[in-house]
C-alpha cells in the first residue's frame, strides 16, 4: 500500500503522525511511505531522517492525497484538504466528528474512509490511541491551569501548591478518566488540594486507593460542582462520551459563582467542551475572560509538547497502521471489533451512531458497508 504522512497545518500543532523509526517499520512491511516536506520538522524530526528510513519525501498534500491508498494525520483534515479525499481512500487521524457538522458532510461528501484514532477500542473498552494523548493533556491541564492561576498571566496570583503558613489552590477536576486522573496526578504533586469527581462508584473506590492524600474523590453530581466551583482556584473540565458531544456540566450561572481570576480548563473542548462558556482557543491565543473567570480551551493541547506526544502517539498507532495497510480496512475491521468502532463515516454512509446522532444523519450500521 502507499501510505502518505502529511504535515500538520493547525494552528500551532508541531506533532507529526509518525516518527521516523515507525517509518522505518512500515517500509519493512513492504509499504511505500510518502512524507510530506517538513511533516516532522515541529517534532525535531528532519526530512533526512524519514529519507533514511526509506520514505520519500513529497512537496505538497495535494500529491500525497492524489498518490496514497492511506493517509496519515494527527489532527482532522482541514477545510483545504476536505476536496483532496478520494472516494475509498483511508485517512486515519483524530476526528472528533462530532462536534464538527462541516468536517462530517464534508467527509461524507468525499465518500472516504474516515478510520478515528478516538473511536478505536481495546480490552476492557479501553480507547488505546485516545490514551496516550489524554496522558499528555492530563498532565498539561494542571501545568497550565498553574501557569494561568499567575496574576501576570491574568489569574487570581496563586501558588497551587501555597507555601508554609499558607493555604494552597483548591482544584476541582471533572472528571476520573485517564485525563481527569493524569491533571489529578499533577495537581497533587504541586501540592494542590485537588477533588476528583466521578459518577462510577467503583472508579471512585479505586482513586481512593490509589490517590495521593491531598486528591479527595467524590461522587459527581450538579449540586456537588454547583458548590465545588465557588471555592475552586482552578476547574478542570476532562469529562469524555465516548465519540459524542461533551455535556455542559459548568454552566454560564455557575460562573457567577465563582472567585474572579480562576482558571478553567477545558480538555473536552475536542468534543465541544463540558463548560458552558468555552470555545476553542490556539497556542497562539490560548485564554479569553469571560465573566470574569479566566478561560483555557486549546484544542490541540499535545501539540505544545510535540517531542513527547509524537513519541508516544507512534507507539500506540502504529500496529494500527501497520494491520491497515498489510490487509485493507475492510478485512481488519471484520476480524476486530475495536477497529470495527473506528469506522465513523465509510463511502458516504456515517457508520458511527454518536455522530450521526449529533446532526441528525442517517445512522448506517459498519457491518452494511462491510458486506
Amino acid at each position: 500500500m502507499i501510505v502518505g504522512i502529511l504535515k500538520e497545518i493547525k494552528v500551532e500543532e508541531n506533532r507529526v503522525s509518525m516518527t521516523p523509526a515507525g517509518v522505518e517499520v512500515m517500509v519493512g512491511h513492504g509499504h511505500t511511505m510518502l512524507v510530506e516536506a517538513g511533516a516532522g520538522a515541529g517534532s525535531g524530526f528532519a526530512d533526512e531522517a524519514y529519507q533514511k528510513a526509506g520514505a520519500e519525501i513529497v512537496a505538497t498534500p495535494a500529491e500525497i492525497y492524489r498518490r496514497s491508498d492511506m493517509v496519515i494525520h494527527v489532527k482532522e483534515p482541514q477545510p483545504s484538504e476536505y476536496d483532496l479525499i478520494r472516494e475509498g481512500q483511508i485517512v486515519f487521524t483524530y476526528f472528533h466528528f462530532a462536534a464538527a457538522e462541516g468536517l462530517t458532510r464534508a467527509f461524507i461528501k468525499s465518500r472516504g474512509v474516515a478510520v478515528a484514532y478516538e473511536t478505536i477500542t481495546g480490552p476492557g473498552n479501553s480507547l488505546p490511541l485516545l490514551t496516550p494523548m489524554s496522558e499528555v493533556a492530563g498532565r498539561m491541564a494542571a501545568q497550565q491551569a498553574a501557569k494561568y492561576a499567575e496574576r501576570a498571566q491574568g489569574g487570581r496570583g496563586i501558588l497551587l501548591g501555597g507555601v508554609p503558613g499558607v493555604a494552597p489552590a483548591t482544584v476541582v477536576v471533572i472528571g476520573g478518566g485517564v485525563v481527569g486522573t493524569h491533571a489529578a496526578q499533577m495537581a497533587c504533586g504541586m501540592g494542590a488540594k485537588v477533588y476528583l469527581l466521578d459518577m462510577s462508584l467503583e472508579r471512585l473506590r479505586h482513586l481512593s486507593e490509589v490517590m495521593p492524600k491531598n486528591c479527595f474523590p467524590v461522587m459527581s453530581s450538579p449540586a456537588t460542582i454547583r458548590e465545588l466551583v465557588k471555592e475552586a482556584d482552578v476547574v478542570i473540565g476532562a469529562v469524555l462520551v465516548h465519540g459524542a458531544k461533551a455535556p455542559k456540566l459548568v454552566t454560564r450561572d455557575m460562573l457567577k459563582t465563582m472567585k474572579p481570576g480562576a482558571v478553567l480548563v477545558d480538555v473536552a473542548i475536542d468534543q465541544g467542551g463540558c463548560f458552558e462558556t468555552s470555545r476553542p482557543t490556539t497556542h497562539r491565543e490560548p485564554t479569553y475572560l469571560e465573566q470574569g473567570v479566566l478561560h483555557y480551551c486549546v484544542a490541540n493541547m499535545p501539540g505544545a509538547v510535540p517531542l513527547t506526544s509524537t513519541a508516544a502517539l507512534t507507539n500506540a498507532t502504529l500496529p494500527y497502521a501497520v494491520a491497515l495497510a498489510d490487509r485493507g480496512w475492510r478485512d481488519v475491521a471484520r476480524s476486530n471489533a475495536g477497529v470495527r468502532e473506528g469506522i465513523n463515516i465509510a463511502l458516504g454512509q456515517v457508520t458511527y451512531r454518536g455522530v450521526a446522532e449529533a446532526f441528525g444523519l442517517e445512522y448506517t450500521p459498519v457491518d452494511e458497508v462491510l458486506g
